[in-house]
This record gives structure tokens, C-alpha cells and sequence, in this order.
């Protein structure tokens, strides 16, 4: 990735575009078939999952896959050399990342201790070194014919043929280290009450940063900064004085400048661009478009801690303005800028991002992103507007930014068929029995009975 260039406005938006074709001509060409064929990989070894109800999550997280093919879009970004390895550490990433998840959203026992001992496994996935434990310890189900230690080992074996990773491992394992806290706070306990995610984001709240606890929250539940970090990573020998080193533009560094420090500096700046400020807008974006679900299902949804659809819409648009400003700032702005402007189209492309309740934040944070995100939309639309063409009503029941293409559940060995759900219906329980009723969470602004999240 090399150095920031700051030139006239005109001909920064004509580079811009220019950056786009490029970074989508990479990305559709070269970086877009090897996640379809990981896709095609970890379906085929979901089917073979021995436990049905393991079995079923994995296949039912498959259809997170957007947010996959959404991480490995920093792979267009890297030396072709090494597109292919980071292209598979980034997808195996998010790929464990979505299962688990779901995975910790069933009920157990203890589901704080269950949503940090599963979620310890992506630590493991970062570190080449690292031994396996017993990540199924809290769950009621164990045998996954060994589907998640296959994932993670794939994820490091990438990893490890990357020439810098020693060099930013530490900082990949930080950012892993956040969304393990948050998910062991965030259990998306149907009658929790978010006092342990509250005391754990404030503590970890930039000194000195106007941030509502639940910003900071969401910044720590996303995987983006750990993204950045792999895309690094795929530089030749970032403590090389040879290579262009892609400094921060605020620091850019002199001939005689000792150069770990200049590394340090520039893996603290990507840091600081996606802690809190970029990774909170992912988070928060993710929310918005799951508010129907999560309100359907029971689950805990930050965008609600607002007080009103107008105080949300005026942060979300202060976090994008924000983060544009951060992203513009790292060494490679261009394409920490066109990532950026791709993570907000995927979401605000969808149909959740046009209801009237979400108009008002989608306007706000295309506003504050300046025109980055215009070609991303029109490239997210289209997709949309092709997929509903090509699959008819299948993919009109399968809408939101989570699903990319529905899962044939048909063809799961013992499993009966699950019909696509329709628009805003919750996802099938995986449990043996129904869960009781549990009261809904509020709407943007609406308080839940018996709730209190310290809202500032």
C-alpha cells in the first residue's frame, strides 16, 4: 500500500474513480471467484457436521456470506503475490466469526462464559502457534467433526505466508481480543440488560472522544480493523527499509527516521482510523439493517439505545464524517477510503436501509462520506436488482445484508426443508423447544420495560 497523495478536489474524485475500476477489477477478477470457491469449501464441509443442530448453524450462518465477501475486499488492495493467501485468512476470519456467533446466541447455561470461550477461538485463529482448546466447553452440542479447528488452522496456515505478519500480529490479536469482550458481554440474552457491555466499552472509550458507550461497543464487536491489519500484512517486510512503508499521512517518515518506530506508528494509525471510528460505523450499520430481525427474535440491537430516530441519524452521520476523515488519513487513503465507501453501500443498498424509520440515518451517512460511496451504491444496487432477477422470488424471501444467496436447506442429510423466511421474519430456532416469550426490543428512542442503559 503506498503513501497518501493529496491533489485538487476534481482531480481527487477523478482518481477516486479511477481507483475504483481499478480496486473492481482486482476484486470481481481476482479476489471475488477464490471466495466462491471457499464458500463452496466450507459448505461442502458444514454438510458433513455430525451433530444436526451444529450442522444446521453452520449452514444457516453461510448465509452471513455478504459479510464475508465484504472482508476479503481489502485483499484487492494487497500485492498480487499474496492476494490469494490474505484472500483466505480474511474469509476464514469472518467465515468462524459468523458461526460463532450464531453459535452464542443459543441458549446454555452461562452464556457470557460460553460467548468468551467460543469466541477465544479466533484468537487461536490469528496465531500460527496457538493450541486448540475445547471451544464447545458451555454448549450443549460438541461434535463438529472437527468443522471448526479446520477453519481456524486454514485461516493461520494463510496467515503465516504472509511476509509482515510477525510484524502486526500483535495488533490483529488486540482487535480479536475486543470482539471476544464484547461478545462475552453482548450474551443477546433475551432479558439481559447490557450493564457488563456498558462497563466494558466505557472502560475502553478513547480519553477525550465524544462517544456514546454503545458506539464504542460496536466498534469492538468488528472485524474490519483485524482486516486492515491481514491486508498489512501482505506487504513485503514492512521493517524493510527498501519497501515504501505506507506511513500515516499526519507522519509520514524522514530518511532518517528509525524505522520500527515508523512501523509502529503506521500500525498504530490504522488502528486508531478503525478503533473506534470505522468499526463503529460497520457495527452500527450491521444494527440497522437488523432491526426488524432483532426486534422479531428478542435480540439486543444498539441502534435502539438512541433516544430518537434524529439523535441516531446525527451520530451515525459523525461517525461516517469521522471515519472518512480517519480513512483519509492512513497511508494508503485511497483504498482505506473506497473500503470504507463499499462497507456502507453494502448495508445502505438494502431494502431494511429504505424503510421510513432508516431513511433518515442512510441519508445522514452517505452525506458525511462526500461522494465515495455514490459508484459503490450504483455497483450494490445493480447486484441486487441482478440477483432478484436471476432467482426471483427464492431471493425476494432472502433479503437483507446478511444473505447473499439462500441456503438449500433441502439437501442437508436429515434435516427437513426450511422455506426462505419472509421479509423481517426471524430466523428458525435452532433449539429443541420454543423459547418462551420474551419482550421485544424497542424501536429507535423506545425505552424497554424494566431496562436501564445509562444513555447519555
Amino acid at each position: 500500500m503506498g503513501r497518501a497523495v493529496h491533489v485538487a478536489p476534481d482531480e481527487g474524485r477523478l482518481a477516486l474513480a479511477a481507483s475504483f475500476a481499478g480496486a473492481a477489477r482486482r476484486y470481481w477478477l481476482g479476489v471475488f471467484p477464490r471466495v466462491c470457491l471457499e464458500r463452496r469449501r466450507r459448505r461442502a464441509r458444514a454438510l458433513r457436521i455430525p451433530d444436526p443442530l451444529l450442522r444446521r448453524t453452520a449452514l444457516d450462518a453461510q448465509r452471513k456470506w455478504g459479510n464475508v465477501e465484504g472482508a476479503a475486499a481489502f485483499a484487492a488492495f494487497v500485492p498480487s503475490r499474496n492476494r490469494r493467501a490474505a484472500a483466505r485468512a480474511m474469509s476464514c476470519f469472518q467465515a468462524a466469526y459468523n458461526y460463532l456467533d450464531m453459535l452464542g446466541e443459543q441458549p446454555c447455561a452461562d452464556p457470557a462464559a460460553n460467548g468468551r470461550r467460543l469466541h477465544s477461538a479466533l484468537l487461536v485463529a490469528l496465531d500460527p502457534h496457538a493450541p486448540h482448546t475445547d471451544y464447545y466447553r458451555h454448549c450443549a452440542q460438541h461434535d463438529d467433526g472437527g468443522y471448526l479447528t479446520e477453519i481456524l488452522d486454514s485461516c493461520r496456515a494463510a496467515l503465516a505466508t504472509l511476509p509482515s505478519y510477525p510484524a502486526i500480529a500483535p495488533a490483529a490479536r488486540r482487535a480479536a481480543e475486543r470482539i471476544v469482550e464484547f461478545q462475552s458481554c453482548n450474551t443477546g440474552e433475551l432479558h439481559g440488560d447490557l450493564v457488563a457491555l456498558e462497563r466494558w466499552a466505557r472502560a475502553e472509550t478513547p480519553p477525550g472522544e465524544d462517544l456514546r458507550w454503545w458506539e464504542t461497543a460496536a466498534a469492538g464487536g468488528s472485524s474490519l480493523c483485524v482486516f486492515a491489519l491481514i491486508a498489512l500484512a501482505a506487504e513485503a517486510g514492512i521493517d524493510d527499509p527498501s519497501n515504501p512503508l505506507p506511513a500515516p499521512a499526519s507522519a509520514r517518515t524522514g530518511a532518517g527516521e528509525d524505522r520500527s518506530e515508523a512501523t509502529l506508528g503506521a500500525i498504530a494509525a490504522l488502528q486508531e482510523a478503525y478503533f473506534p471510528w470505522i468499526g463503529a460505523l460497520h457495527s452500527l450499520l450491521d444494527n440497522l439493517v437488523d432491526v426488524a430481525e432483532d426486534r422479531a427474535t428478542g435480540q439486543h440491537n444498539l441502534i435502539a439505545l438512541y433516544t430518537s430516530p434524529g439523535e441516531a441519524a446525527e451520530r451515525m452521520g459523525r461517525l461516517a464524517g469521522r471515519s472518512l476523515r480517519a480513512a483519509r488519513a492512513l497511508g494508503d487513503a485511497r483504498a482505506h477510503t473506497l473500503v470504507l465507501a463499499a462497507m456502507a453501500s453494502f448495508y445502505l443498498s438494502t431494502e431494511e436501509a429504505a424503510t421510513p424509520a432508516a431513511q433518515p440515518i442512510a441519508r445522514a451517512v452517505l452525506e458525511a462520506l462526500d461522494g465515495p460511496a455514490d459508484l459503490a451504491m450504483l455497483v450494490f444496487r445493480a447486484r441486487l436488482g441482478l440477483r432478484g432477477l436471476v432467482l426471483g422470488s427464492r431471493a425476494r424471501g432472502a433479503r437483507g445484508a446478511e444473505i447473499v444467496m439462500p441456503v438449500r436447506s433441502a439437501f442437508v442429510p436429515g434435516l427437513a426443508p426450511v422455506p426462505a423466511p419472509a421479509p423481517g421474519a426471524p430466523r428458525a430456532s435452532l433449539t429443541r423447544t420454543a423459547p418462551a416469550p420474551a419482550p421485544a426490543p424497542a424501536a429507535i428512542g423506545e425505552p424497554r420495560a424494566g431496562e436501564t442503559h445509562g444513555i447519555e
